[in-house]
C-alpha cells in the first residue's frame, strides 16, 4: 500500500498518494445526465489531486440504440476487449459504474481473473425499467442482484438506496454522496430573459424529459403560475403539445442553467426513480426550495427548511413557497465535490501486487 498523501483541500483530508484508476461505465458523453455529471466531474477533481484516471466508455465503439431510449447508445465490444484495455492500463483500482454492455464485460474480466473491484448503483433500474415496459419491478431485482453481488463494496449516494439495496441482500455498502459546483450555482445567477413577464410564481422542472421522470404529474399539476421545463429527451414533443401553457427552454448548461433555478419561485422534482437527483441540490445552491414525492432522494436530501414532501405535488408546491431561500442556499452549499470524491476514493478497494499481475497478464481468449 503506498504512503498516504495529504492533498490540499478544502478540509485538509488524508486520501490516498496518486493512484491508477479504471473506470467503467456505459453512461459518458455526449448523454446529458445526473450519472455522466457525477462521473466526469469526480474524474476532474480525481486528476487535480494528481490520479490517473483512464474511462473506459462507449467512446470509439460501434453501439446501438438502448431499446425505449435510442439517445441512449449500448457500447458494442469484441470479446476481451475491454479486459485487455484494464490489462493495458494496469490500474491500482476497477471501479465498475454501470449495469451495461461495458460494465458487464469488466465484471466478467475481473471475476475471471480474481480481481477485486467496486461498482455503484446510480439509478433505480428496477422502478426505471418497470415504467417503460410496464412490467413490475420485481421482474428486474434478480439480475441487480446478480450484478453487484461479486463487488467488494456497492456505492450508493443515500441511506434510504442503502436501506433498499440491503432488503434485497446486498449488504457491501459504501456512502458516496453527490457535490455542487458553487462557483456557478449560487442565488445571484440572472434568471433569463425568457422569464421576463411570466404569470408567478414560477415552477421549474430541470432534466431529462423522458418518462421515468414523471414530468407529466408536474405538468398535470393544476397549481397557478408558469411551468417551466429545462432539458431535453424522447417525451419533449409529447409533452410540448400536451401542455402548451408550459414553457420548454431545452437543454441550459453553467451560467444560464444557474440563471433558471435562481429566478424560479420553487423547484418541482417529480421523479420517483432517481437514487439521488443532482438538480435538486443545484436549486437549492440557488436559494430555490424544492417540492417532491417522498421518495428516496428527496427523503435523504430535503429538510423542513429547505423544501416540501407529499403525495399531493400540489399541497408541496404550496408548503415549499414558504421556505426561506437563505436556508436553501445554506443547505446546497454543504454539499461539497472535494468531499463526495473522498468518500468515492475511500470506497475504493486497491489491488495487491499478484490481482495486478493477473489482471495484467495475456488474455485468456
Amino acid at each position: 500500500m503506498n504512503k498516504l498523501t495529504t492533498f490540499p483541500t478544502e478540509s485538509a483530508a488524508i486520501v490516498p498518494a496518486p493512484a491508477s484508476i479504471a473506470i467503467v461505465t456505459d453512461a459518458w458523453h455526449p448523454q446529458t445526465n445526473g450519472v455522466v455529471r457525477t462521473l466526469s466531474t469526480t474524474c476532474e477533481v480525481l486528476r487535480g489531486w494528481g490520479h490517473r484516471v483512464t474511462v473506459i466508455s462507449p467512446e470509439g465503439h460501434p453501439s446501438l440504440p438502448a431499446p425505449t431510449y435510442p439517445e441512449i447508445r449500448l457500447a458494442l465490444t469484441a470479446p476481451g476487449a475491454v479486459g485487455r484495455r484494464l490489462g493495458r492500463i494496469a490500474p491500482d483500482a476497477v471501479h465498475i459504474a454501470t449495469e451495461g454492455p461495458l460494465g458487464l464485460a469488466a465484471r466478467a474480466y475481473c471475476l475471471r481473473r480474481k480481481v477485486p473491484f467496486t461498482t455503484a448503483y446510480h439509478t433505480q433500474f428496477p422502478d426505471y425499467l418497470a415504467r417503460r415496459t410496464g412490467l413490475p419491478a420485481k421482474v428486474f431485482w434478480p439480475y441487480i442482484r446478480w450484478f453487484h453481488r461479486p463487488a467488494e463494496a456497492i456505492m450508493v449516494a443515500t441511506g434510504t438506496i442503502r436501506s433498499c439495496l440491503r432488503e434485497q441482500g446486498l449488504t457491501r455498502l459504501t456512502h458516496w454522496s453527490r457535490g455542487v459546483d458553487l462557483a456557478c450555482f449560487s442565488p445571484h445567477a440572472p434568471p433569463p430573459p425568457e422569464y421576463a413577464g411570466l404569470e408567478g410564481p414560477i415552477l421549474l422542472y430541470v432534466g431529462r424529459i423522458a418518462v421515468e421522470k414523471n414530468i407529466e404529474a408536474f405538468l398535470s399539476c393544476p397549481y397557478p403560475g408558469t411551468k417551466v421545463v429545462v432539458g431535453d429527451g424522447p417525451a419533449r414533443a409529447a409533452l410540448e403539445a400536451r401542455f402548451p401553457d408550459a414553457l420548454f427552454l431545452g437543454k441550459q448548461t453553467g451560467a444560464a442553467l444557474a440563471g433558471c433555478y435562481a429566478g424560479a419561485d420553487v423547484f418541482v422534482f417529480p421523479s420517483r426513480t432517481d437514487t439521488f437527483g443532482l438538480v435538486m441540490i443545484e436549486a437549492l445552491a440557488c436559494g430555490t426550495p424544492v417540492a417532491a414525492f417522498p421518495v428516496p432522494g428527496p427523503l435523504d436530501i430535503l429538510t423542513d427548511a429547505v423544501g416540501a414532501m407529499s403525495e399531493d405535488l400540489t399541497r408541496a408546491i404550496d408548503a415549499a413557497r414558504y421556505c426561506d431561500r437563505a436556508a436553501c442556499a445554506a443547505h446546497g452549499a454543504s454539499f461539497s465535490w472535494e468531499a463526495a470524491t473522498r468518500q468515492f476514493l475511500a470506497g475504493l478497494v486497491r489491488l495487491e501486487e499478484d490481482e495486478a499481475s493477473s489482471l495484467a497478464a495475456p488474455p485468456l481468449f
